[in-house]
């Protein structure tokens, strides 16, 4: 399986060529050339911040459709927490399950009770391994592909424990085998996801060899088949079929994976700019007394995935609001639940943002991008296409860009040339020069101006085009640039 497969893509007849996706991604996986945006596999870390900004709805997830339940004799739905979150004045959690069974699905199994032993498993393992504290959560994909490419010094903090989707998947897959006799094959367990990190989870997975879910859909697309199987539940008796509690049930928000160990040494955060900066101050061992770290990327947590259709915060006051009469658990581990929830295989460090192939060539790839850095203006305006200044003089050192994408560089060349030629005409009027040939000099020159200049013309219109830059790096009037 691609260890760079991503479910995160770009549809370029879309894109306008806007900055508003390189500005925001966290990776600096995203360029701008040609007017047009293309996306770096191996530094995306599909966290869909790049969805969430873009105002042409040139990023989308891809995910699989809701006819895949066809495919298979037996199905069974794998609810993500965050789903209940979804519904208005929701207070039991058996009208989605039932639901689900109404919908077509031939049975439920609860992530949020997979969660629940993932807290007992995750209580465990910090007890018996207190010299490796703080613990990262591994919940979020996202972040454990953040932390391979970006923070290799952490990685031994990782929690080495599937995450709830695939311990619930394991036991679905177990439980309707034994009930309904049919081969693995014959079976199809599928996720429900708020979040395109989740599918690439499942198509290259980390932690483990293979993914025991079988197909993935959005919540926003279930969403309005589900609320009309929702109504018609209301108006039958249901069977309680829910097996999981407070515990349970948090996991869908920020914080919740946390409570569920019975402790107040953690950190929480949410955002995947808020989580970079918890990282580098872990990386800078700038935190005493931890014992847990929760990071989830999308802000809120996973009730703020691109692939819901509610508010985050809207989603995390209906979360609170169900779980209140809950049990604190309902889900206990087993023999078959410590065997599958650690992991099979470790994560390896990816040094996919190295210059070089070796430490000396790294080096000298570094003085190069600080030389350049010395010729750019330094005010990361995007106008070139990458990011950041740095981002380019790396981009240029690596041979994907050239010196001549930067704009204010183009302008400072042109200001350069024409220097040069009001002295070579100044000296030609003084009858300065006397054995060169001045009208192959003046060629020259105003051939070298004419090339700067249509590279210019053609920079400030692609930003005219996409992002409304000028060729000064300024606005239109009338807007800001927040």
């Amino acid at each position: 399986m691609d260890k760079f497969y991503h479910s995160v893509r770009l549809d370029a007849s879309l894109c306008k060529g806007c900055i508003n996706c390189i500005k925001r991604c966290p990776t600096e996986a995203i360029r701008v050339r040609g007017g047009k945006a293309s996306i770096n596999n191996k530094f995306c870390i599909d966290c869909g911040e790049c969805i969430r900004v873009c105002p042409h709805h040139a990023k989308h997830a891809t995910y699989d459709r809701l006819d895949c339940m066809r495919q298979y004799e037996y199905t069974v739905a794998l609810p993500a927490p965050s789903l209940y979150s979804q519904f208005n004045n929701l207070d039991d959690v058996n009208i989605v399950l039932n639901a689900l069974i109404r919908m077509g699905f031939d049975d439920v199994f609860e992530v949020g009770a997979a969660a629940e032993l993932v807290s007992e498993a995750t209580r465990q393992y910090i007890s018996e391994h207190e010299e490796g504290l703080p613990f990262i959560s591994t919940a979020c994909p996202s972040v454990v592909r953040l932390i391979r490419v970006r923070f290799p010094n952490l990685i031994p903090h990782l929690l080495p424990l599937n995450p709830p989707v695939e311990v619930a998947a394991v036991l679905a897959a177990e439980r309707a085998m034994k009930q309904t006799g049919l081969p693995r094959e014959k079976i199809g367990i599928i996720f429900i996801s708020p979040c395109p990190s989740k599918v690439t989870y499942v198509k290259a997975p980390l932690g483990t060899e293979k993914s025991q879910v079988d197909k993935v859909l959005a919540i926003k697309d279930v969403y309005p088949k589900l609320l009309a199987c929702m109504k018609a539940v209301g108006k039958e008796e249901y069977p309680a079929i829910g097996t999981a509690g407070k515990i349970g049930i948090s996991w869908g928000h920020s914080g919740g994976e946390a409570s569920g160990l019975f402790t107040e040494s953690y950190l929480a955060a949410d955002g995947i700019e808020n989580v970079i900066r918890v990282l580098e101050d872990m990386e800078d061992q700038k935190f005493t007394n931890l014992r847990f770290v929760e990071l989830n990327a999308c802000n809120g947590g996973c009730v703020g995935g691109v692939l819901t259709v509610e508010n985050p915060y809207v989603a995390e006051v209906k979360l609170k609001r169900l779980r209140k009469y809950m049990p604190v658990a309902r889900t206990h581990m087993d023999d078959l639940s410590q065997r599958i929830i650690p992991w099979t295989t470790g994560v390896q460090y990816e040094p996919v943002f190295s210059l070089g192939n070796t430490m000396m060539e790294s080096f000298s790839r570094l003085n190069q991008v600080e030389r350049l850095m010395k010729k750019f203006p330094g005010l990361d305006c995007g106008s070139c296409g990458a990011p950041t200044c740095k981002a380019l003089a790396e981009d240029i050192v690596r041979g994907e860009a050239n010196e001549s994408d930067c704009v204010y560089y183009l302008r400072e060349n042109l200001h350069k040339l024409s220097e040069e030629v009001a002295v070579l005409a100044e000296d030609l009027s003084d009858g300065g020069i006397e054995k060169q040939e001045p009208l192959k000099l003046i060629k020259e020159y105003i051939g070298r101006i004419s090339q700067e200049m249509s590279l210019l013309d053609k920079k400030e219109e692609e930003q005219s085009d996409g992002s409304g830059v000028d060729g000064n790096g300024n606005l239109p009037d009338g807007e800001s640039g927040r």
